[in-house]
């Protein structure tokens, strides 16, 4: 067994041996409720429902609870979160939505909101809870820290819970119902809202009885939301006609929010298992699977066809250039049809064997994308690892961002010890300005672009824009302690003799010879991305779902798989056509190998273009070019992380096959 497969083998043995029992993440033990004569410390009988911010398919711009002027808690309190919350722009505080355990409540007033015209602040007020009813703003209530869903029918009689549920909707004035609107027969009115301003929730839970902790856990959450107008003449106050909101302004308004809550046992569904009901409901396992199956079918391709470059061309070509005894030359001809003579005039890879290893222009630019690269790369690594572990599940609200944040920080040190490393084989002597570009050049880019898409949310108002402190942290942890651990690496890098090559360089450079139109650099960069994108395009798709779309992703084993194959594919892409071209006798391949794979993220690139308008309804400039923002830096940590893939396995392959061959 390989060293690695043993250690991952023994890690997850060790980790099979931990008692589940009694092991929780922080802030994910459960919590025991039950009735207010048995209150105990370790069992609560009131139960807090806690709001978050409200987001919409249609706009990227998230808003907090209260700038919708709903009802608030008199006594307001936010609870602590973590670092990948606050960048995420969550916004989570408490509501006036309260009641206690097994206290069903059949209609439950929570508050009044009057709206008087001749007031600009009320109109104003008005106006945005009209415009978060067209755009579709989405509610996201959270009960014991899991999401309280809308579960509805969908297509061939399954059942879809969503995690949110949207404030109202709007019949237009060619009286056509937006998507909310249908719930409904009686929404109807041409040029009208109508306001979800009551919500029948339904809290599912699991008794103790048989167990070993005592009281119960809440293993669902469930609403229903509803537009009543509340009437003082009604007998049944949470019945009446559904809450009209004119289009246009008129006479004052009165809105008046309720609810009502009722508790159900059951002993179907475990604590641990209380997210699978939300999950399950997602239709994306089939197509997961076939993901796996066409990216597989391309790996195997690709395996292939470099399997027999190694083992017949490549074995060939070695065993010609060491000149060979007669016996086996004579297999070489039959097999070849080439005379002896041919053979040493035959142009091929051996013949550049003086330049191959020629330092690349802009030497100093390739060692620093190379450097961060690899502080991408084993960032995603150890992520999408502990992900599935289950240590970042979206219980654990933010801790996938917080941990990827985290750990780039403190990768530091690889980023600088690769940079400086290659930048001295290269025979680079400017290594102050090496150490400073490579901490400092393409975060600095990510941060400009992450910076400016900022004051866009700030000016918007929206609760996606990061606080300043929060801003002073980022740049605190960066200059604190990303910088100092890139310039310890680049010092242990600088020390390091310079790699050694398998063949000394000529000091005249050799002429390439014209190449044909697939040997020229920019159709096998164009070339090379295509399969590498191929194998994660499906995939691409959920992750675009889950940023945009906000839907849940969880499948992260999935993910892991496929990030295993892009490695491989991006390797044995590049080292194909690097082949190819060698065999062409052009030695430029230090580049081309870092672009090749690297040239994956312009299709990511033309992706995102193609999902904004065929799978989104964004509105609004201000929308779109905070899509676009955050898609460029996407774009730009995916290059520097597939390019740096690309790059090391034709490193490793050229250093390979010119150290088996011969040279006079």
């Amino acid at each position: 067994m390989k060293p690695l497969s043993l250690w991952v083998a023994l890690t997850c043995s060790l980790l099979a041996l931990i008692p589940v029992s009694g092991f929780y993440l922080p802030g994910l033990a459960p919590v025991s409720f039950c009735e207010e004569d048995k209150k105990t410390d370790d069992c609560q009988d009131e139960i807090q429902l806690f709001v978050n911010r409200l987001d919409s398919v249609e706009s990227v711009l998230p808003y907090e609870y209260d700038v919708f002027d709903f009802c608030k808690d008199a006594e307001e309190k936010r609870p602590s979160e973590n670092l990948g919350q606050v960048l995420f722009g969550e916004r989570i505080e408490t509501s006036p939505y309260k009641f206690k355990f097994r206290q069903n409540q059949p209609c439950q007033k929570v508050c009044t909101k009057s709206y008087d015209m001749s007031k600009q602040e009320d109109k104003a007020n008005l106006d945005f809870l009209k415009r978060g009813m067209q755009l579709n703003y989405q509610h996201h209530w959270i009960v014991d820290n899991m999401p309280v869903t809308w579960c509805y029918d969908v297509e061939d009689g399954q059942k879809y819970c969503n995690p949110g549920f949207p404030i109202g909707c709007l019949v237009t004035s060619e009286g056509r119902p937006k998507d909310a609107c249908v719930i409904n027969s009686e929404f109807n009115k041409k040029n009208t809202f109508y306001l979800f301003n009551h919500v029948d929730i339904i809290i599912t839970y699991h008794s103790a009885e048989k167990e070993s902790w005592n009281g119960a856990r809440l293993v669902a959450a469930r609403l229903e939301p509803k537009s009543i107008k509340h009437s003082e003449e009604n007998s049944q106050p949470c019945e009446g006609p559904p809450m009209e909101v004119p289009g246009q302004f008129g006479s004052n308004l009165n809105v008046t929010y309720s609810y009502s809550v009722k508790f159900e046992s059951t002993d179907l569904i475990k604590w641990a298992s209380r997210w699978d009901y939300i999950l399950v409901s997602m239709p994306h396992t089939n197509i997961q699977w076939f993901s796996i199956m066409n990216s597989l079918v391309i790996v195997l391709f690709l395996s292939g066809m470099v399997a027999m470059i190694m083992l017949r061309t490549l074995h060939r070509d070695i065993a010609r250039y060491n000149q060979v005894d007669q016996a086996d030359l004579v297999k070489i001809h039959r097999q070849t049809c080439i005379t002896y003579e041919d053979a040493q005039e035959e142009s091929g890879w051996k013949q550049v064997h003086g330049d191959v290893f020629r330092p690349p222009q802009k030497g100093m630019l390739l060692s620093v994308f190379l450097g961060q690269g690899t502080q991408i790369f084993i960032m995603t690594f150890i992520t999408l690892f502990l992900a599935c572990l289950g240590f970042l599940s979206p219980a654990n609200r933010g801790a996938l961002m917080t941990c990827a944040v985290v750990l780039w920080v403190l990768l530091g040190t690889p980023a600088g010890y690769v940079s400086a490393r290659l930048y001295k084989s290269f025979g680079g002597e400017k290594w102050k300005t090496n150490v400073f570009l490579t901490a400092l050049l393409c975060p600095g880019i990510v941060f400009a672009d992450f910076f400016l898409m900022n004051l866009i949310l700030w000016v918007e108002g929206s609760s996606a824009a990061i606080p300043f402190g929060t801003l002073v942290a980022v740049l605190g942890m960066w200059f604190g302690i990303s910088v100092p651990l890139t310039f310890l690496g680049a010092y242990f890098g600088f020390k390091k003799h310079a790699i050694e090559h398998p063949v000394r360089t000529n000091q005249i450079p050799r002429q390439i010879p014209e190449q044909s139109f697939f040997t020229k650099p920019l159709p096998g960069i164009i070339m090379g991305g295509i399969l590498p994108f191929g194998c994660i395009f499906i995939q691409l798709f959920f992750i675009l779902n889950s940023i945009w779309s906000h839907q849940m992703y969880y499948m992260f084993g999935f993910l892991f798989l496929v990030f295993i194959i892009l490695l491989i594919t991006c390797s044995e892409a590049t080292v194909l056509l690097c082949y190819f071209h060698l065999c062409a006798e052009d030695y430029h391949w230090w580049w081309r190998s870092f672009l090749t794979s690297g040239f994956t993220a312009v299709y990511l690139f033309v992706y995102a273009i193609h999902y904004f308008f065929s799978k989104l309804q964004i509105q609004g400039a201000a929308s779109t070019i905070l899509y676009f923002g955050y898609t460029m830096i996407m774009v730009l940590i995916f290059f520097l992380f597939t390019g740096t893939i690309g790059f090391f396995a034709c490193f490793w392959f050229v250093h390979k096959i010119y150290s088996v061959v011969k040279v006079d």
